[in-house]
């Protein structure tokens, strides 16, 4: 597919975009404490700007020192900030791209604790369950917040901006603002839609007062709220189609409030363009620029919107983290050689809430890209011991830093559990990863044996210099009576294909694993029973994951029994104990499934260490978890060799 609209400049207002990729903005706490842009802040968006991005908008940063709501977060609200801008700025534009930065006051959604002052919000509503229920920001303070918006566009652009971007979205300030259901104020920003909207037309104002036309002006949207009460998509092309009427350049349309972040965070069930038809609605309202954004992974339905006229420009958000050369390798024609975003969750979002610097499970040098530049050591002989993605990622990245690495499958087939992985409902992005990696240790000459268990004798063989051993985690089998001869199914193996379930399937353990075995077996028309050990199923699985998951519990009518301790295995079914000590059964079941975890692989690091000193360790051969550490431990080890 040929992506020339994608590639294509467009005019923002005064700025001039080369191609139609942006880098979203996302926050990633790489900043210094003290609001600046760091080091790595600066390799971060100098590695995006070098892969092609003709867009890059800074991540949401803040216009008021009491709305920080987190240690490492990027801001403006001082002078002393400007320099640690302009230094990002310009290494971008050395390399091509232009630069919007996102001007942010979290309101409700921020955090009092770090911040030190309250949270504010247009009204007093609490934006979730657990969280602090935030003021009714009063007038004189609103009227600050215009003037402060101003004052950090006026920085930007010293900073060397092209554009900035005010973000009216998500349930932040401004957004708690545009709706009815979080607006409940009866002065002149409440009650009807033009007072609801007084606030962005100031700050727009505000803005324009101390930039003129010198700079874009952006505005970030909720296509919908996704929330009775909230937003509609009606509603949100009415305030796309005023503040166009307000003298905006741009907008960049997402969706949701903080309580449907599935539809903000979309997930791997979730695919390209799923928002394409309220964005749709939102650009048929106005005539300036608009950009789309969510789940955009490979760049073809990206071309298409394009194409079509339905958005203008696409930003790629999470897949700009897994892989920053995403416009260069789509205009190269090199698109098998893309590291896709999985939409795991499990670096980005999750850290970023946790206040952590965020990582990505498919490419582990994300906050770390100074680290691939690092002197390559002289060419060594190294053994790779197990073909998962924790194993293949060591091997490719051996590889591309000049050594001889064989990478050695004990199976007939590459991939490991994250192959497995992908065969429950709405998973099979998961695929893509591990096809990826494959491609990656052929780019750089990475050897891969299948059906090839790993011996010392064979250690001895081939006698490396370095060995690195990846192999996995095996199915937890506990102690408990009929375990071993009751005929049970273990999980992987029947994902796997090995086996097959009759028409009543009882699945013995809740967890990931086996509340998306149970999906897989309920979409297929299995009649399908739970028992779980925990409160809940799913409890260990990302909670924007596990309501889809949920979901398909609901659609498919699977059964669970949570609080169940499972006492004995019997061929149809099991004995269980709950909280009153009292023990009951459940049978006449076809099959039983096994799933109750899994345990670290590693029977050869003693005796290989013996023939090889430098042995590493990795991922679930360490101890079984999430795949997040098996690739993060490859890197580490790599740049040990």
């Amino acid at each position: 597919m040929k992506f020339n609209s994608m590639f294509s400049p467009i005019d923002i207002g005064p700025m001039k975009v080369p191609n139609r990729f942006v880098v979203s903005p996302m926050c990633n706490n790489y900043a210094n404490t003290d609001g600046t842009l760091s080091d790595t802040s600066l390799a971060y968006y100098k590695e995006r700007a070098l892969g092609g991005f003709g867009l890059i908008t800074f991540e949401a940063t803040v216009v008021d020192v009491r709305a920080k709501g987190g240690a490492n977060k990027a801001c403006l609200y001082s002078d002393h900030q400007i320099a640690s801008f302009k230094r990002v700025i310009d290494v971008c534009h050395d390399a091509g791209a232009k630069i919007s930065v996102q001007l942010q006051h979290a309101g409700p959604e921020g955090n009092s604790k770090v911040s030190g002052h309250p949270l504010k919000a247009a009204s007093a509503i609490a934006s979730a369950a657990g969280r602090n229920t935030p003021e009714s920001i009063s007038r004189e303070e609103l009227y600050e917040l215009i003037e402060l918006y101003g004052e950090a566009a006026l920085r930007a652009k010293k900073a060397g901006a092209d554009a900035v971007e005010i973000h009216c979205a998500h349930g932040y300030l401004v957004s708690s603002f545009l709706s009815g259901r979080t607006n409940k104020r009866v002065d002149e920003f409440g009650g009807c839609f033009e007072n609801r909207m007084r606030l962005p037309r100031l700050i727009i104002e505000s803005i324009r007062k101390r930039v003129g036309h010198s700079i874009a002006i952006l505005c970030r949207i909720n296509s919908t709220d996704g929330v009775d009460g909230g937003l509609s998509v009606q509603d949100s092309a009415t305030v796309a189609a005023y503040l166009e009427d307000c003298g905006l350049d741009g907008l960049h349309v997402s969706r949701s409030v903080h309580i449907r972040d599935e539809y903000m965070w979309a997930p791997t069930v979730l695919h390209a363009g799923f928002s394409s038809d309220l964005v749709t609605q939102i650009k048929r309202a106005v005539s300036i620029p608009v950009i789309t954004v969510g789940r955009f992974t490979e760049p073809h339905y990206a071309e298409l919107m394009v194409r079509e006229g339905r958005a203008d420009l696409v930003a790629f958000g999470r897949q700009s983290l897994a892989d920053p050369e995403t416009p260069n390798k789509a205009a190269a024609g090199k698109l098998d050689e893309l590291l896709p975003c999985i939409a795991c969750l499990q670096g980005c979002v999750a850290n970023m809430y946790a206040g952590k610097p965020i990582t990505c499970l498919v490419n582990p040098l994300l906050g770390r890209e100074s680290e691939a530049y690092l002197p390559k050591t002289p060419s060594k002989k190294v053994v790779v011991v197990g073909g998962g993605v924790g194993g293949l990622y060591a091997g490719w990245l051996a590889g591309s830093r000049g050594h001889d690495v064989t990478v050695y499958e004990a199976s007939d087939m590459i991939g490991g559990q994250m192959r497995l992985a992908a065969y429950p409902p709405g998973k099979g992005d998961l695929t893509n990863m591990v096809r990826s990696y494959i491609k990656k240790c052929e780019q750089f000459d990475v050897e891969i044996k299948t059906n090839t268990p790993v011996t010392t004798e064979l250690i001895q063989e081939v006698s490396p210099d370095a060995v690195i051993i990846a192999t996995g985690a095996t199915p937890l089998v506990l102690p408990i009576p009929g375990i071993e001869d009751a005929g049970l199914i273990h999980a992987v193996d029947l994902l796997d294909g090995k086996e097959t379930c009759g028409k009543k399937v009882l699945v013995v353990g809740g967890g990931m694993v086996g509340s998306e075995t149970a999906a897989f077996l309920g979409e297929a028309g299995h009649e399908v029973t739970v028992v779980e050990l925990r409160d809940e199923v799913g409890a260990d699985v990302i909670s924007e994951h596990r309501k889809f998951l949920m979901r398909d519990f609901d659609e498919y009518k699977i059964k669970s029994v949570t609080n169940a301790k499972v006492t004995s295995f019997f061929a149809d079914g099991v004995t269980y104990s709950l909280a009153d000590n009292k023990e009951y059964r459940i049978d006449g079941f076809d099959s039983v499934v096994l799933a109750m975890g899994s345990r670290a692989y590693n029977p050869l690091e003693e005796a290989i260490k013996e023939i090889v000193p430098e042995t590493y360790v990795i991922g679930d051969a360490v101890r079984a978890r999430r795949a997040l550490d098996a690739t993060k431990e490859a890197l580490d080890a790599v740049l040990q060799l």
